[in-house]
């Protein structure tokens, strides 16, 4: 869908912008440029619809050269949404998202159809906003409007420039989540600026980091965080921030590897010794293949001492239960309601590969504040 080649921009008096940068954004993605003032991204995003002409490489949209394009074309087909809105003042918010489909030659009918379809899709409803004026609309509801105006022409690609920056934390995040939500119904091709590291998290399917006008790493949210190419990546992210984003942090980084387990022929006695050696109220029970069949409690195993029963007659079904694939924000949510506050953690085939305890929560996320991740 969009692709840069060894794309630099040198301005007359020897400064570089930007400096070969490589990327490719495929059809639906929502790529984040982001990095320091003066870094090259808001350049970057300007030379794909040609408000900035590039020194040398190549863009391709669509796989056309952007340079063989006339430019008014380019831009009629390339959504564009910045942070002052830039709506007409003197318009209506209906002649305000209808310029490009009037520019576009579109029919009155079919371009007031398009209209309150795009008022209704960004939350406005047509009958009451059509007809005001911009400056009788919140700036979150102008925000909206912008972004009803960029998506009317049905564009290829959507360029926003800090589109959210000038808006108060609640609005934006407002906007923010909207934005997701049209995602999933439009699903546009996005370059997204932003000088926000929580906005680039929340939004990039890719995030690209440049600096003095060079891309230094360019990769998902996940990996940004888990592997940051090298130091100035790190700091630039937050050291800490990976645990302020638990959807990013495998649940095998949480749990404990080494989970006291029991066969369920043992009978209540040799249990409850095992726990008194290994300091635990509670086992997991498995076949002899290590699989999951189910969790026993010292009180249940105490409470049958003087029977003939094995544990397999007083395990319970283990009612929370993760993958190895899952993360740390889903054992977040699952610990409060676990039985005896720990959560099994297994294999695909079910084979115990650890267990998440209130315990190795605390002391994975606490860790990460008071330096825990230096130590030998």
């Amino acid at each position: 869908m969009l692709k840069f080649e060894q794309v630099s921009k040198t301005y007359p008096n020897g400064y570089h912008a930007v400096k070969n940068i490589s990327f490719e954004v495929d059809s639906g993605e929502i790529l984040v440029l982001i990095g320091p003032s003066g870094c090259g991204k808001t350049t970057s995003m300007k030379m794909i619809n040609r408000l900035i002409p590039h020194t040398s490489g190549k863009i391709y949209v669509q796989g056309k050269d952007i340079t063989q394009e006339n430019p008014v074309t380019l831009r009629k087909n390339i959504g564009y949404v910045i942070q002052q809105i830039g709506l007409f003042p003197h318009y209506t918010i209906e002649d305000n998202v209808g310029l490009i489909p009037e520019l576009k030659g579109w029919s009155r009918d079919k371009k007031k159809a398009r209209v309150s379809e795009m008022l209704r899709l960004v939350g406005l409803d047509p009958e009451i906003y059509a007809k005001r004026y911009p400056k009788q609309l919140s700036g979150g509801q102008q925000q909206r409007v912008g972004v009803a105006r960029a998506l009317a022409a049905d564009p290829d690609i959507i360029l926003m420039d800090e589109p959210f920056g000038a808006l108060d934390p609640i609005t934006r995040e407002q906007l923010q989540d909207e934005l997701l939500r049209l995602q999933q119904e439009v699903k546009k091709t996005i370059v997204f600026v932003t000088h926000d590291m929580e906005e680039a998290l929340k939004l990039g399917d890719k995030i690209a980091i440049l600096r003095d006008g060079e891309l230094v790493q360019i990769d998902t949210p996940e990996q940004i965080l888990c592997h940051p190419a090298d130091e100035f990546v790190e700091g630039f992210v937050g050291k800490n921030r990976l645990y302020q984003n638990p959807e990013f942090i495998p649940v095998t980084e949480v749990m404990r590897d080494n989970p006291s387990t029991t066969l369920p022929g043992r009978s209540p006695s040799r249990a409850l010794t095992f726990m008194r050696q290994r300091k635990t109220d509670t086992l997991l029970v498995s076949d002899e293949a290590g699989r999951l069949l189910g969790i026993v409690s010292a009180y249940d195993v105490s409470a049958q001492m003087d029977s003939s029963v094995t544990i397999r007659d007083i395990m319970q079904s283990p009612q929370a239960l993760l993958e190895d694939t899952a993360t740390a924000k889903d054992a977040l949510a699952l610990i409060t309601e676990a039985p005896f506050g720990i959560i099994p953690v297994v294999t695909g085939s079910g084979t115990i590969a650890g267990i998440v305890t209130r315990s190795s929560l605390l002391t994975a996320f606490a860790a990460q504040w008071v330096g825990g991740e230096e130590k030998a």
